[in-house]
């Protein structure tokens, strides 16, 4: 299952967009207001959880400088990934791009995918406030 957000622009230098994602605590920031817990593990992994969700350990699984973020989900139950792109567009705006990559059964994915989308272009949305 592939999902992609909206590109969002922020008026940030792709640098420092990448320095902010690139510290797991700042994914805080991005949540939606409905979320339920978010407790940083270590430098690379957290914890989340949504009302009425089960709660997710995501870690961080590959950085390239000023350019890409990939989290991944810490559990084998649920194998997937979060890319955040960025992109530099001058020097003081930056487009960030969301895609969840997930491999799911046929009835997994029906299930998710509305609550996946959201939550991502939730993410993206976001991105203005780092």
């Amino acid at each position: 299952m592939n999902l992609e957000s909206q590109k969002v622009t922020v008026q940030k230098n792709a640098e420092y967009i990448f320095n902010e994602l690139s510290q797991v605590k700042n994914f805080e920031k991005l949540m939606p207001d409905n979320i339920a817990k978010f407790e940083v593990l270590d430098e690379n992994a957290f914890i989340f959880g949504l009302k009425g969700m089960p709660e997710i350990k995501l870690k961080m699984k590959e950085k390239n400088a000023n350019s890409q973020v990939i989290l991944g989900a810490a559990s084998d139950k649920l194998p997937f990934t979060l890319t955040a792109n960025i992109n530099e567009v001058s020097s003081e705006s930056t487009e960030i791009q969301l895609l969840f990559d997930g491999d799911f059964n046929a009835m997994m994915a029906m299930m998710i995918k509305g609550p996946i989308s959201k939550f991502i272009e939730t993410l993206s949305e976001n991105m203005i406030k780092l």
